[in-house]
């Protein structure tokens, strides 16, 4: 309701895990490189334990980790570990494509099967890593019969890496006296502590920038008090935010102060309403009776009509829509194999046939025209996600093969452009036609060189440090600009993000990810309605 008032194209503080809405703070990035850490050489078999309050971003980070995992890594993830121990031996095996028809019930069968499944591992050099969520759930036993999957070893290597993530009540299950052989074998500890209030306020203007905001509306002090009611706590802060936005779009408040924040959090978290009832006594009844009163009003001039229902009908539903054979068939009788993809994407950069031909445009030989470059690179469907942008895919199916445009993506669905016919895809789907591969083009200052890194100077890294600053909702240092130590670690931790190799380098892919942002150029629609 809210988005066309404070200028915005998308809700900014949804709870749903938006990959392009990661925002990664000192603590979340040290969390995240212990869990590397462990999966890597540091781990030696052990366990890595994982500890935060809830909300502060434990689940977020698990989907980083699993986007970043090296190659040799198979993983076996737990959601729910209120389990009995031959059932989470089950999930494991199951979670690792293990055949276990015939040993299901029989707790020696599994770890049989596992023991041999790790051993066939370590030979072709691949590493096994156990994630268990929610872990503070894990009965004693299961918790014991998870140490005793540590004792499959070789006579130099464990086998088995398990990362037990939990709510603090993890640290208090594994003191106690009976599980003193696990918590021995933890060889790295981190506790995922909330925000603090610079890190909040960054927080939400990394929020609001992503969803297309100009402007932060919440005044200095509504931050301030944003952070306080929420103790920093990333999913608090959403839930108090989208809160306060409602009830300033109904005042027609442009700017939300402490004020308006204070009674957004009264009224979503809980113990708090009833004290500011007490307190406010009736200013805070008509304050509510308003809001509810302008919300109902605005949803009945807006609601949705539903269409009428069909009348009953003897004809047979008819069979779903085989989405991937009629992409199959398009893409075997599309004569250029995907250019119409191309000039659809050179036509949203308004890059003209004057400046490059669409087959000179297809190579994607570094940059194309003036102030236009293009990259060819692979990555998963969240990674692209979280640049923003329309982007090209190449497409494989059987003997057929084609480029197509990517226009959205949602949690499980992507909308591509293939030929000038849409097709509306399920994640599960394309990963059947789509190995990775992508293309994209995006405008860059036509001075700025093609990597730039720790020692260079001049306008490019001026142009790098604008665009961080932006990002980071700061205004842009005055000074030389010099790629020093401290821009580095920045770029790093803006490549953590985007999950591109951490190395402080900006080269092609780290250019795009800073471009992203830009309300210049067009952005994916979003609206896969």
């Amino acid at each position: 309701m809210y988005l066309e008032f404070y200028g915005l194209k998308e809700p900014p503080f949804s709870i749903t895990p938006d990959p392009r809405y990661v925002f990664l703070s000192e603590r979340h990035r040290d969390a995240l490189a212990h869990l590397l850490y462990g999966i890597g050489k540091g781990g030696s078999g052990g366990f890595v334990q994982l500890t935060g309050e809830v909300g502060t971003g434990k689940t977020t980070l698990c989907r980083l980790l699993l986007e970043q995992l090296p190659e040799h890594t198979r993983v076996a993830l737990v959601l729910n570990p209120k389990l009995s121990p031959v059932e989470l031996l089950e999930t494991i095996c199951e979670e690792l494509k293990l055949d276990i028809a015939t040993r299901r019930g029989s707790r020696k069968a599994l770890v049989d099967a596992l023991n041999a499944y790790l051993l066939d591992a370590y030979a072709q050099g691949l590493r096994v890593v156990l994630i268990v969520d929610e872990a503070q759930e894990l009965s004693a036993e299961a918790l014991e019969q998870v140490r005793l999957l540590t004792n499959l070893e070789t006579p130099t290597q464990k086998l088995l890496q398990i990362i037990l993530l939990g709510q603090p009540e993890l640290r208090d299950v594994l003191n106690r006296p009976e599980l003193r052989q696990l918590a021995q074998r933890i060889t790295a500890r981190y506790h995922l502590t909330p925000l603090d209030r610079d890190e909040a306020e960054a927080y939400v203007r990394h929020r609001i920038a992503v969803a297309g905001g100009a402007r932060v509306p919440f005044s200095r002090l509504g931050l301030r008090a944003l952070y306080r009611r929420s103790g920093g706590i990333p999913r608090l802060i959403n839930v108090i935010a989208d809160r306060a936005l409602m009830a300033g779009f109904a005042r027609e408040q442009a700017s939300i102060g402490e004020r308006l924040v204070e009674r957004a959090a009264d009224e979503t978290l809980p113990g708090h309403a009833r004290y500011w009832l007490r307190r406010h006594g009736r200013y805070a009844a008509a304050a509510a009776l308003v809001l509810v009163l302008g919300g109902a009003a605005f949803y009945w001039r807006h609601r949705p009509v539903e269409p009428p229902l069909p009348a009953a009908s003897a004809t047979p539903t008819p069979a779903p829509d085989d989405v991937l054979a009629r992409l199959r068939e398009r893409m075997a009788h599309m004569p250029d194999a995907g250019l119409g993809a191309w000039s659809q994407l050179l036509a949203r950069w308004q890059v003209n046939s004057s400046q490059v031909s669409v087959r000179e445009a297809a190579r994607c030989q570094g940059v194309i025209a003036p102030g236009v470059n293009c990259l060819h690179g692979t990555g998963t469907i969240e990674q692209l996600a979280r640049f923003d942008r329309p982007l090209i895919l190449v497409l494989r199916l059987g003997e057929a093969h084609a480029d197509a445009l990517l226009l959205d993506v949602d949690a499980t669905r992507v909308r591509l452009d293939v030929g000038g016919q849409p097709f509306l895809l399920d994640k599960s789907d394309l990963a059947l036609c789509w190995n990775g591969e992508f293309l994209a083009i995006w405008r860059l200052p036509p001075e700025l060189p093609a990597t730039l890194r720790q020692g260079d100077a001049g306008p490019g890294v001026a142009w790098i440090k604008a665009q961080l600053a932006r990002m980071d909702g700061k205004a842009v240092e005055a000074g030389p600009a010099y790629f020093d130590a401290a821009l580095a670690e920045r770029v790093r931790k803006l490549q953590l993000a985007y999950g591109i190799k951490a190395d402080g380098i900006v080269g092609p892919e780290t250019l795009f990810a800073l471009s992203s942002l830009d309300e210049s150029g067009p952005h994916l629609f979003r609206n896969l309605e």
